[in-house]
């Protein structure tokens, strides 16, 4: 079996046929540069998974923080109950991400430190503020991110 075709052409077969050969000890027959990349690919989708949900969490904060007094004042009736419901999920999934793969937590103050930028642009985005309305670093503390009660205080209409 030509394993190099059957990576580029039926990547599920090549998962499959690993697991056999895995399974039966043939060790020898193993694709190991490819094995190698993809184990190396699962640890990076961990932490591509992390720095997604921080983009969104941070950026829902920022928008708590920095537009819901603005919202409330157009729309009396503005509770931010969406804004809510994203974080409390990104909350929830980023705490699941922990649990499941501890050794994350090495990683946390980096993964918030690159998704800051990104999550930044969001904000401006969605809120249409200006740049300058938002701190240059992600203002939240790790064990504020992860606190399911924190909710950043509100800052006047700006």
């Amino acid at each position: 079996m030509n394993l190099q075709a059957v990576y580029e052409y039926d990547f599920q077969e090549w998962i499959n046929h690993h697991i056999t050969l895995l399974n039966e000890g043939r060790w020898n027959e193993v694709d190991t540069e490819h094995l190698v990349n993809e184990l190396e690919d699962m640890g990076k989708s961990n932490l591509r998974e992390l720095d997604s949900r921080f983009i969104v969490l941070i950026a829902h904060l920022l928008k708590w923080e920095y537009q819901f007094k603005q919202l409330q004042g157009k729309w009396i009736t503005f509770t931010g109950g969406s804004w809510k419901g994203t974080i409390s999920i990104q909350r929830s999934n980023i705490i699941k991400l922990l649990k499941q793969n501890p050794s994350l937590q090495n990683s946390l103050q980096h993964a918030i430190s690159k998704a800051y930028p990104d999550a930044l642009e969001l904000a401006i985005e969605e809120t249409g503020l200006a740049e300058s309305t938002f701190p240059l670093i992600c203002p939240y503390t790790i064990e504020q991110l992860l606190d399911k009660k924190f909710y950043p205080e509100c800052k006047p209409d700006v």
